[in-house]
């Protein structure tokens, strides 16, 4: 059975080592409500509260997607292929609502060292404190986040 690391790397998503908690996959569909607002919690709060995460953004819509979000379905030993699917180091989770936070916070904060997580709990705070400023100061990190296709890492193989 492919692992997901494995299965990313074929797909041309390098990771160093094993898949770290540090990193999500989100797999989504761009109509469903539940996965804007999976990705709207990882993009407006995650992302600034962790600042090694990584984020791939896969739209399951997207058919050359297909046989990724099926390799993930299959490691996640998700049956439905209801989206969204989020992977995180090894946790997968399916589906998204607002109680799931800490879990996913959790998810991704399991690999990281205590001075990363004292980053991490510093980082919240000072957005819970002001999420305005907090974002402006640390715009960068909005390229944490990057779509992946790979019709357009085919198209670049061809090349």
């Amino acid at each position: 059975m492919k692992t997901l690391s494995t299965v990313l790397a074929a797909c041309g998503i390098a990771f160093a080592g094993a898949a770290s908690a540090a990193n999500i996959t989100i797999y989504y569909s761009p109509t469903c409500p539940h996965c804007h607002h999976a990705r709207e919690f990882i993009s407006n709060t995650l992302i600034y509260e962790y600042p090694n995460l990584t984020v791939s953004e896969v739209n399951v819509f997207d058919e050359a997607n297909n046989q990724m979000f099926s390799d993930a379905l299959k490691k996640c030993e998700y049956e439905s292929g209801g989206v969204p699917v989020l992977v995180v180091g090894e946790k997968c989770f399916q589906g998204y609502a607002d109680f799931m936070q800490q879990e996913l916070r959790d998810a991704v904060a399991a690999d990281l060292s205590d001075e990363e997580k004292a980053t991490a709990a510093e980082n919240k705070k000072a957005l819970e404190e002001n999420a305005e400023s907090f974002k402006a100061a640390h715009s960068d990190r909005t390229s944490a986040i990057s779509e992946y296709s790979a019709a357009s890492k085919d198209a670049a193989k061809k090349k």
